[in-house]
């Protein structure tokens, strides 16, 4: 694999890469890839260029064999590296994507249930990445089947950052797939969405995920990290994840609490809770 360096992790063991097509294998992206060589990280910095052996081994993946080019000057910075991302609580703005059946759909779309959400895109073949997020929700979505009450509670979304290749025909396609319904799928718990590139950006960028400005291009792309997050039947972002490292365990039971916590807050009055069966309606204050 071939490439740019955008950022390099020390502590983390990672550095990002704006890489060629790796041939026959995954095209061209610029994405964070954990780095085995250690003495690496005492010469690498933004701007260099690379070379490394891509290893895939079960369900990790990582480079080795680094060979490193000093570039004179530092031109890959990644645009809004410094932009903070939302808290919990925040509103979530009514992005607007295309799903799997070519129609319009809006955060807002989803009011009153709770919605789970990451990034992919369908040709990313790292086991510890797309493909990762992919089974993780599969395994959610198995969860959450088992009480029909919470499936009526809940929404899942995969978004693609790229947009270009993955058409609503692609996802229908990849999504089928994962939830291995095939076609049978009515994808009626579970979307994969899409948009044009201003459209993706602008909801990639308020949860986190970075772009970088490839100098030779003249291109802007995402840096492929990986963000999923929970936003309560009200809106408002529940709880952002990072990384690959949280359990699918965990996350339904984050959601199944958020689709909670959210009615209780709406049917409490000034601290009360009204009786469940009143007896006779009573107009609003």
């Amino acid at each position: 694999m071939r490439g740019k360096v955008v950022s390099v992790e020390k502590d983390k063991h990672l550095v990002t890469v704006a890489h060629e097509e790796v041939k026959d294998y995954m095209p061209a992206m610029t994405m964070p890839f954990t780095l085995r060589d250690d003495w690496a990280f005492e010469v690498l910095v933004p701007g260099d260029n690379i070379a490394a052996t891509l290893v895939v081994d079960g369900t990790q993946s990582w480079l080795e064999d680094v060979v490193i080019t000093k570039e004179s000057a530092d031109t890959s910075n990644p645009a809004g590296a410094g932009s903070a991302e939302p808290k919990a609580g925040d509103e979530v703005p009514n992005y607007r994507l295309i799903n799997q059946d070519n129609k319009v759909i809006r955060i807002q779309d989803y009011r009153g249930k709770a919605l789970l959400l990451t990034f992919i895109y369908t040709r990313c073949p790292l086991p510890d990445q797309c493909s990762l997020m992919s089974n993780n929700f599969a395994t959610i979505v198995q969860e959450l089947q088992k009480t029909p009450e919470l499936v009526a509670k809940t929404h899942l979304l995969s978004i693609s950052f790229d947009p270009e290749y993955d058409t609503p025909k692609v996802l229908r396609s990849y999504g089928a797939a994962v939830t291995g319904k095939y076609s049978e799928e009515t994808f009626s718990h579970w979307e994969f969405a899409s948009g044009s590139a201003d459209e993706v950006k602008g909801i990639a960028q308020f949860f986190g995920l970075r772009y970088y400005n490839n100098e030779e291009s003249g291109n802007q792309q995402i840096i492929h990290s990986l963000r999923t997050a929970i936003i309560d039947p009200d809106g408002k972002l529940y709880k952002l994840y990072h990384g690959n490292e949280w359990k699918p365990g965990d996350v339904t039971a984050d959601l199944v609490k958020a689709s909670t916590e959210a009615q209780s807050k709406r049917t409490t009055v000034h601290g009360k809770t009204p009786p469940e069966k009143p007896t006779s309606p009573t107009p609003r204050p």
